[in-house]
């Protein structure tokens, strides 16, 4: 480093210094990484004001709940249902719901550990270092404002259709821009408006509001599954309506009920957004275990009644893949049509609460990118009265009104959901990593190898599942596969010991329910179609470019400054001291 050091930013001629020193500050920041004690204490203080723990257990259930019970369940059970697993659709759910257990469990481990707003940003910082972090959470975001920009333009579909108006009324078409970008939707921009000044004024509120809205849905929720349970007839869990179709609970067999799972899985997505919480729960250790575990496991027995209940409404073979329950009773003539649009107010309740939480995981994924000066400061700033990341939530609140109030609904799905699962492979990784390297002190090298071998075997067995023809072949190749990914994670068991235990709370059976979720993550992310890849290549490349332009300049002046410190091999503090904040209760 430089003896003596101004800002990059400070000119012209500066900035373009800088540039000049681009390899030499990438290789220097790119791999730093920070610790728990670090991001609790400097890193934090740079908000100014601290984000108040007033969030308990129940509040972090509510959250969960919330995130992940939108209007999607509604269509993902119906086409998996249709296309995949038949009946046994109901247990898709329960191991789609085991696995976003265990990788809720990775999440768990580094909030309590480490109980601060950057959930997965935060936790790749302390282990890959700052341009792995900044990569992944680059994506996030991108991922966050693109979904909730589709499921508030999906609010007013939902609404529209609950209370009989055509969506076509609600929005202005506007003949000279592009199809696509052509249909304005004022409504979609004022209720992510509302919400935005929702999160600003309190995360206190925030919960109230959130809490009711739940409660609203699953009273929606549970009516579709009595009615289900009702209306529907036990023969339909066997026969279909068409005989020349497979019949019995499980019609497609084993490899359509994990088809099924690996579609219905993301229905999970959102319990990562209550890990962004962690700074604001008033007893991290005891609340967050709860909160996070208590709404995956709610939330999978409702998915499985709502699945067990739509299948009993009709044969799998009559199921409407796009609106399953809806068209169920749109479709009797003996008065219960009604209950369609009953439906659709239930629905409506949920897109809220999802676009709510989401809402409230952006804005504090960026607020912590922006303690890391990787992004201006002015996004990490706390405000003195809400205490809450004001501007770090209105920035992302009026961007995610903007593209909700231009982009159509079908574009912007085909952009959502390989950056969440892309960063619940990272974390997943990251724990590992954690658990078995103390950096400065421990060779990081088996333990990456190991990484590597497994994520590549999983790769390799998810390429096989999806390309090669059915046959004795492609069973021979799945069995050997696994049994290579079953040999790599026992070995390293037994070679490699645990170079730190976690103080408070930590994974169990260590490595396997973390190789799980990566092997999960990367079926899934092989599950996905070429839009998504298009997609996270290009926001990738244009993340990459942002580093190498602002932020790698930005973090090396930070360095410099002394506002934190540069680790790529040594040791910030040592493996004895708590890594806890002394400011909540234990």
């Amino acid at each position: 480093m430089e003896s003596s050091h101004g800002s990059s930013f400070s000119s012209l001629n500066s900035y373009i210094q800088a540039l000049a020193q681009t390899p030499a500050r990438f290789a220097r920041r790119a791999g730093s990484v920070s610790t728990s004690y670090e991001e609790m204490s400097r890193v934090k203080a740079r908000s100014g004001s601290d984000m108040q723990r007033t969030l308990r257990w129940y509040d972090l259930v509510g959250f969960g709940i919330g995130g992940m019970v939108g209007a999607g369940v509604f269509v993902t059970t119906g086409r998996a249902s249709h296309v995949c697993a038949g009946p046994s659709v109901i247990i898709s759910y329960a191991i789609a719901g085991l696995c976003a257990l265990l990788s809720a469990f990775c999440y768990t481990e580094f909030a309590v550990d480490m109980p601060v707003a950057g959930g997965a940003f935060s936790y790749l910082r302390v282990t890959f270092g700052e341009f792995a972090a900044f990569l992944t959470g680059a994506n996030l975001i991108m991922d966050y404002v693109m979904s909730n920009a589709a499921v508030a333009r999906s609010f007013t579909a939902y609404l529209g259709s609950a209370i009989g108006i055509s969506t076509s009324k609600w929005r202005v078409v506007v003949h000279v821009l592009p199809d696509g970008f052509n249909e304005i939707d004022i409504f979609a921009v004022l209720v992510v408006l509302a919400i935005t000044l929702i999160i600003c004024y309190s995360t206190r509120e925030s919960s109230v509001v959130n809490m009711v809205l739940t409660a609203l849905h699953i009273l929606f929720i549970g009516f579709v599954i009595l009615m289900g349970f009702w209306k529907g007839d036990w023969k339909n869990f066997t026969e279909p309506a068409d005989p020349k179709n497979p019949s019995g609970f499980f019609p497609f067999g084993a490899p359509g009920v994990f088809n099924g799972a690996a579609m219905v899985y993301l229905s999970y997505i959102g319990y990562d957004a209550v890990s962004t919480l962690a700074e604001e729960v008033h007893n991290p250790v005891k609340d967050i275990p709860i909160g996070v575990s208590g709404s995956v496991i709610i939330v999978t027995v409702l998915y499985c009644l709502m699945s067990a209940s739509m299948s009993m409404l009709l044969p799998y073979d009559m199921i409407d893949a796009d609106a399953p329950f809806s068209a169920a009773f749109r479709g009797k003539s003996d008065g219960w049509k009604w209950v369609s649009n009953v439906i659709g107010i239930g629905a409506s309740f949920g897109i809220l609460t999802s676009l709510l939480v989401a809402m409230l995981g952006q804005a504090r994924y960026m607020c912590v990118i922006g303690r890391s000066n990787v992004v201006p400061a002015w996004f990490a700033r706390v405000h003195p009265k809400t205490s809450t990341p004001v501007n770090a939530s209105a920035f992302l609140g009026i961007f995610t009104a903007a593209i909700a109030l231009f982009t159509d609904l079908n574009v912007l799905l085909n952009l959502v959901s390989i950056g969440t699962l892309f960063v619940f492979y990272m974390v997943a990784n990251a724990v590992v990593y954690r658990r078995y390297v103390a950096i400065g002190t421990t060779n990081p090298w088996p333990t990456l190898a190991f990484l590597c071998s497994f994520s590549l075997t999983s790769i390799l067995f998810t390429l096989i599942w999806h390309f090669m023809p059915q046959g004795k072949g492609k069973a021979f190749m799945l069995g050997a596969c696994a049994l290579i990914a079953i040999a790599i994670i026992q070995l390293f068991h037994c070679l490699v010991p645990q170079a730190r235990k976690p103080e408070f709370w930590g994974v169990p059976l260590m490595p396997w329910i973390p190789c799980v979720s990566i092997f999960l993550n990367i079926f899934l992310l092989g599950s996905l179609g070429g839009p998504s890849y298009v997609r996270f290549v290009f926001f990738s490349a244009l993340a990459v470019l942002v580093y190498v332009l602002y932020s790698v300049h930005a973090s090396f002046d930070a360095e410099a400054e002394g506002s934190f410190g540069q680790k790529n091999g040594g040791i910030l503090k040592e493996s004895g001291e708590s890594d806890q904040d002394p400011s909540f209760k234990v």
